[in-house]
């Protein structure tokens, strides 16, 4: 298998993962009838911790970056290679990109599919579209997009100490670092800290034959985009001055 298709495989593999089981259990926590309706902001903080455990393990062999922002902070702190054997060139750093969103949209998928019958029977809109993406609790966009920047700056900043710092933790360490961020910046906004996290899963519940879905509402969806892009390109930049 070639460089492109490593990355196309284990990307893709690992997002879906990561959005399996982080949207899974927002929708165990939101929907209707589930075992675990009202578990509340802590188990999803925890559940997305682990979330990304799981797609981290699942997407060793390409640095299991799972995350747009983190491609770009990577690309921006002058890396040579997003994995191992893998150079930073055009073509990987679009082929990232490309698996990140293809495992987003898929894993959503099959978040849906498990929750299908709750999905089914729940008539809150905005319970639905809080399943698959983000949403600020008070919606101003330019105060949304500096909560999204200030948020995945320290996930990818702290992500490229831990790879100039030895440590035994693996990927339980970015794991951590998740919950942390979703326990202490994810009030505003939903921390959706990943582009393809949010889209992905957004354009999912676009087309997907929901009742009472509603609107995917687009008119916010630039901020989840735009913001982890900048805060992951100005970890990177931060950690050439830092390191």
């Amino acid at each position: 298998m070639g460089t492109i298709g490593t990355i196309f495989v284990f990307e893709i593999a690992g997002t879906a993962v990561l959005t399996l089981l982080g949207g899974g259990v927002v929708a165990n926590v939101v929907l209707g009838r589930t075992k675990g309706n009202g578990g509340g902001w802590l188990l999803i903080n925890v559940g997305w911790g682990l979330a990304v455990f799981a797609g981290v393990w699942t997407a060793f062999k390409t640095g299991a970056h799972l995350n747009p922002a983190v491609t770009i902070g990577l690309l921006s702190s002058g890396a040579a290679e997003y994995g191992p054997g893998i150079p930073v060139t055009l073509g990987t750093t679009l082929a990232y990109f490309a698996a990140e969103m293809i495992g987003a949209f898929l894993g959503a998928i099959l978040a849906w599919l498990t929750y299908k019958n709750h999905y089914d029977q729940e008539t809150d809109p905005g319970a639905i579209l809080g399943t698959f993406s983000t949403g600020p609790e008070i919606r101003s966009r330019g105060w949304n997009l500096v909560t999204e920047i200030i948020a995945t700056f320290v996930l990818v900043f702290v992500i490229i100490m831990f790879g100039h710092t030895p440590h035994g933790l693996g990927p339980l360490a970015v794991a951590l670092l998740v919950v942390s961020i979703g326990a202490s910046l994810g009030g505003p906004t939903g921390y959706a800290i990943n582009p393809a996290r949010d889209l992905g899963p957004r354009l999912a519940h676009a087309i997907l034959p929901i009742p009472h879905k509603g609107g995917s509402d687009w008119g916010y969806s630039w901020v989840p985009v735009l913001g982890p892009l900048i805060g992951g390109g100005l970890a990177g930049l931060a950690s050439i001055l830092y390191l």
